[in-house]
């Protein structure tokens, strides 16, 4: 009842057409023997490992969870052994660096990846989901000792990785971290604390994993400044492997992603390694972080398009009394007064707000991805950095703004299947459920809106997100231009306009009020959001309307049209909310 077909069409529309990534690849010495047949290949042989090893085990995973016994965990049935395919297939190596034994692929196709394992299913993509990360803070920040000894590990997959941040007492104030680390005489440091929530923390899917640890040095400042990184592995590697003092002491019980094991871990004098420079660990452990924010933006955006896909069979297969309207190809009545509800205005308008969110927010999250292979590749020093700007600027938008969507979208579709929805064997109800999670870990989604706005649009007087949405005001001139998509080019313009009066207004207005940013950042990034979508499909429109006589195009269009006719007028509304910004905010409970 709940199956998934990979959108590798509209992945290559993406990649080839709206990103015409072939044009900087072709500037990137890594990249330019990239011929056209590679993403395509790349993207159906992703697509057989999920379709075929992956999704078999997501139904039953969630029901059958995580067991705790003793110190260990024992993942769902099928776990292990689909991993053991993901990695004898190469599939973790894909974006890394060849001298580590990567593959050396850009990011954005381990991005068009990670899609797909977190849309068939999301628990068992926690546990490879932050390997990708930790390669990158160690490639980064690691001595060459500790690089020869765990990297190559990490890239073939033999080992996983975990993020070890969160204490009971800190929270999402990861300056409140009490964990404490030791210098010891042999270079290494003793490692002594209690970490919550610690996704993938143990399992049996690899011999070894590797801890990425947040803890204080003797002495260290107060606060996020007194921070230090350690790697603190499960099993230090030797000529005699020994069990280092790391325990799990415990899983925790979940609304969702069950078969996902997040662990109570306990670091008793346990052995472990500075990572970076002492009292900078929050510095090098934003590398990881920020790996980790696209991928649960892609988390947000694997269930929006399962969602979809499934709601999308469903409603051409349900029928129920007789549509006011059907097209003039719709199949003959099953049976007097019914009409599959595909054919009802109230469902095709929820399809329509799938697929219009789901194509829009793939682009957006894509091109984030591909930002960071210029970032970090394009031999021009310029391009690489104003990458890195556009990418940093991105990312809380692409997490915060598709983990919303992408739980939205899921509650939307189950509403198309009525009761069954909220029945497990229809399968939405468990997306529903897991999708949840992902606005809250990784930096909850009211943390990533005070990074963009409070961070980063106020810390340098907009100037880079200016640039950033410079895209929205170039967009609009090429639509105005272009036949076909002129309303699209005006209401994008306009909009855009008003968004940057609002931008300078609140930065004007934010050194006297010091709640203002903050009251307001929600509604700030969600108006990025929408606008970026906005810009994604204004574009498709540009690009479609010469070849509208097609179906993929003239579906390309019909999205478009919808989503500027239904869904853009939204963006009146977040308006509206930032230009309340005098507005106060009532205090609540106890005063």
């Amino acid at each position: 009842m709940w199956s998934y077909v990979p959108p590798i069409r509209d992945m290559q529309f993406v990649v080839d057409e709206l990103l015409e990534v072939r044009k900087d690849w072709a500037e990137i010495p890594e990249f330019s023997d990239l011929d056209a047949d590679t993403t395509p290949q790349i993207l159906d042989a992703a697509g057989q490992f999920v379709v075929q090893n992956l999704a078999p085990t997501n139904a039953g995973g969630d029901l059958q969870g995580c067991r705790y016994d003793t110190g260990s965990v024992i993942t769902p049935d099928g776990f292990a052994q689909a991993y053991a395919v993901y990695r004898d297939a190469g599939w973790p190596a894909l974006a890394c660096h060849p001298s580590f034994g990567g593959q050396g692929l850009p990011q954005l196709l381990n991005a068009a990846l990670y899609e797909m394992l977190f849309a068939v299913n999301h628990a068992w993509s926690m546990y490879p989901g932050l390997t990708h990360g930790a390669y990158e803070c160690l490639r980064n920040h690691a001595t060459e000792a500790i690089k020869s000894i765990y990297l190559e590990k990490l890239v073939s997959g033999e080992w996983l990785s975990t993020m070890c941040l969160t204490e009971p007492q800190a929270g999402s104030d990861v300056g409140l971290v009490h964990t404490r680390a030791v210098p010891q005489a042999d270079g290494s440091y003793s490692i002594s604390g209690s970490k919550i929530f610690i996704s993938g923390g143990e399992h049996d899917l690899t011999p070894n994993i590797l801890h990425m640890v947040l803890a204080r040095l003797p002495g260290a400042p107060i606060g996020t400044k007194g921070i230090s990184l350690f790697l603190v592995p499960k099993i230090i590697p030797g000529d005699v492997p020994r069990r280092n003092g790391v325990q799990c002491d415990g899983i925790e019980k979940k609304m969702g992603i069950k078969g996902s094991a997040t662990c109570v871990m306990t670091f008793a004098s346990a052995t472990g390694w500075l990572i970076g420079v002492p009292h900078r660990g929050l510095a090098a452990m934003f590398v990881m972080m920020n790996a980790a924010r696209l991928i649960v933006g892609l988390q947000g955006l694997g269930h929006a398009e399962m969602a979809y896909q499934n709601a999308l069979r469903y409603a051409g297969e349900r029928s129920q009394m007789r549509a006011p309207v059907k097209p003039e190809n719709a199949a003959p009545t099953i049976r007097s007064g019914a009409d599959p509800i595909v054919y009802h205005p109230a469902t095709r308008k929820t399809l329509l707000t799938l697929r219009a969110y789901v194509e829009g927010q793939r682009a957006v999250a894509y091109w984030c991805a591909h930002l960071l292979d210029i970032a970090e590749h394009h031999p021009d020093g310029a391009r690489r950095a104003t990458a890195d700007d556009h990418a940093s600027l991105l990312t809380p938008i692409v997490k915060s703004f598709c983990t919303e969507k992408g739980f939205q979208l899921a509650s939307a579709a189950l509403q198309i299947w009525g009761g069954y929805g909220y029945i497990h064997e229809y399968g939405v109800e468990q997306s529903l459920r897991d999708s949840r999670i992902a606005m809250i870990y990784e930096g909850t989604n009211e943390i990533q809106a005070i990074d963009l706005l409070v961070r980063k649009v106020i810390a340098d007087g907009g100037q880079k997100f200016m640039g950033l949405l410079g895209v929205l005001r170039d967009e609009a001139t090429l639509c105005i231009a272009a036949a076909g998509c002129e309303s699209f080019g005006r209401v994008l313009g306009q909009t855009y306009g008003e968004f940057m009066d609002a931008t300078s207004a609140i930065i004007a207005d934010a050194p006297a009020n010091p709640e203002l940013a903050h009251r307001i950042a929600a509604d700030y990034l969600y108006l990025a959001g929408l606008l970026l979508v906005g810009s994604i499909w204004a574009r498709a429109a540009r690009l479609a309307s010469p070849r509208r006589t097609e179906p993929f195009y003239a579906s390309k269009l019909q999205t478009a049209q919808f989503f500027f006719d239904y869904l853009m007028p939204e963006t009146r509304l977040r308006l509206d909310l930032l230009n309340r910004r005098h507005c106060a905010l009532p205090w609540v409970g106890a005063n």
